[in-house]
Parts: structure tokens; sequence; C-alpha cells
């Protein structure tokens, strides 16, 4: 499956050079951001089936079979030794230093939660700074997802002595499995009381 990832990322690079077009024009054209179009081109994220117009465009000579293909859930991979890369370990170094101040940020401003990295857009873009010179500006904008409580349905077992079970099996079930099995029944028994008037 890897070794099919690398020959389809192969082919797509390959359409994108021949098109002369940067991620950040593709982006404009498509209505995404620069690094989902590079997702895209490197088969780190799908392709929309309302999305695979827009690419088509912007991409006249990406065939059929690629965009049918892009369109599946991709193996989201990376290789290890991409850290070696100075641009990738710098990010990594910089995400690392300031990651405990951002999380204590997060913290105070959320509560104890995190950034999603599904629902989550991000951009390169490219500024003039004070001195006028290039800086690159990266923007991480990810959904806020609060930690849950895990609360333990075992004690509600209790209320309910008289649980009958019916269990059809031909494999023989652990007890482990009987417990879940207990649990889930007095999960949906405390439910059934709690909405009762």
């Amino acid at each position: 499956m890897a070794e099919n990832k690398a020959s389809i990322t192969h082919q797509l690079q390959s359409v994108k050079r021949k098109s002369g077009k940067s991620y950040s024009q593709i982006a404009k054209e498509t209505g995404l951001t620069n690094v989902y179009v590079a997702q895209l081109l490197r088969r780190q994220a799908q392709l929309k089936a309302e999305t695979a117009p827009k690419l088509r465009a912007a991409l006249p000579d990406l065939p059929e079979d690629l965009i049918v293909e892009m369109m599946s859930p991709p193996l989201r991979s990376y290789d290890p030794q991409l850290i070696q890369d100075p641009t990738i370990y710098r990010l990594n170094e910089a995400v690392m230093h300031f990651g405990e101040s951002i999380k204590e940020i997060i913290n105070e401003e959320y509560g104890d939660g995190i950034m999603s990295a599904i629902d989550f857009y991000c951009s390169v873009d490219k500024v003039k700074g004070v001195d006028g010179k290039d800086r690159v500006v990266l923007t991480f904008d990810g959904k806020y997802l609060p930690h849950t409580e895990q609360v333990s349905c075992i004690p509600n077992l209790l209320p309910f002595p008289n649980i009958i079970i019916e269990i059809k099996f031909e494999n023989r079930l652990n007890e482990k499995s009987i417990v879940n099995l207990i649990a889930q029944v007095a999960c949906r028994k405390q439910k059934q009381k709690q909405k009762k008037p």
C-alpha cells in the first residue's frame, strides 16, 4: 500500500510541475488552503466530490483514474526520516519549544482540552516584516475539543439486581465480554429510568 501511495504521489506531483502552478495558485482556483492542496497532491487528504471539478479545472492534465484514486480515503502517514530535513526539523523544534506555553494558554482560554488536527485548517502565507524582509506566517486553525469525564456505568448495576441477559453465542465469551454486556444493559436501564417523569 505504501509503495502504491508513493507511485500515485509521484504522478500527482508530475502533473503539478507540468502545470507550472504553485500550491497557492491552485488553492485560489479551488477555494482550498495551499497546505490542503499540497496534502491532496501527496495523498494525505481525501478529494471531496464537490471539489473534484475545481481541481480538474485547475489541473487539466490530471487523469480521471488519479481523480478517482484521490477520492478514496488515503493512507495518512509520514516518513520518520523527514525530521532530518532542516525545515521540518525547525518546525518540530518550534512546536516543542513553545508547546508547553501554547498548551497553558489553550487551557486558560478554553479549559481542559486540545486543538483538533482533523477539523483543522492550515495555510502558509508570505508577508513582509517591518524591516521589509520576507517572513513566513503559519496558520493552525483547529476546532477546540474538550476532554470528557469518563464515567463508569458499572456501579449502576447495583440498582438492577434482577437484570436477566440472554446471550446467544457460538464461541465462548470471556469474563470481560460478559461484564461489558452487563454494563451496557445497565446503562440503558439507567437512561430509561432517568427519562421517566
